[in-house]
């Protein structure tokens, strides 16, 4: 139901699964390990996977901490979105990678659920791509010395709130790793 037009296509989406991201971040393996599964699941059906990798003062583009984690490996033919905003749509060329791709679904996993991957989805939803949130294949990092709620906390809402957006001739939805349905 995207209102992108000639955009049949679902692709999964990798986002910030770098070192220096999920490194002590909540449940790290399980999500990891769930996002694993979806790559191969999506490469095996023919589903588009899109990598996104964050740069900025903290995270030195080539660094180890900048680097993906060792478990996720993108294939070569598989595009890789530099970004060095929150929202992996600014200032990258992410939008024409998933036009040139027919993609209007976005699948979306990786880290950080109250960064990146929420600028990101609310990104895609405004630009007018269907998107739904793998609810336990996003993550990030404790943040509760600085006022935050207990990351398990701030997963649940991102799953939460995110079930119930609605915009015209659009669909947010939230489901579990096995529950991916890429055909839609």
């Amino acid at each position: 139901m995207t209102t992108l037009t000639d955009r049949p296509t679902t692709g999964l989406m990798v986002i910030d699964v770098q070192q220096g991201v999920v490194d002590g971040a909540h449940r790290r393996d399980e999500v990891v390990a769930h996002i694993g599964e979806l790559v191969e699941r999506a490469r095996r059906d023919g589903v588009p996977v899109v990598w996104v990798q964050h740069s900025d003062d903290e995270l030195a583009r080539g660094s180890d901490a900048w680097q993906y984690v060792p478990e996720l490996v993108r294939a070569e033919s598989e595009p890789l979105v530099h970004k060095s905003h929150g929202d992996s749509f600014e200032g990258t060329d992410l939008e024409q990678v998933l036009a040139a791709a027919g993609i209007g679904h976005l699948v979306v996993t990786g880290a950080e659920s109250d960064a990146c991957i929420r600028s990101t989805i609310h990104g895609a939803f405004t630009r007018g791509y269907d998107v739904t949130l793998v609810g336990d294949a996003h993550t990030a990092g404790d943040k509760s010395a600085w006022g935050a709620p207990p990351v398990d906390q701030v997963i649940a809402h991102t799953n939460l709130y995110w079930q119930f957006q609605t915009a015209p001739g659009r669909t947010a939805a939230v489901v579990g790793a096995t529950d991916v349905d890429f055909t839609g």
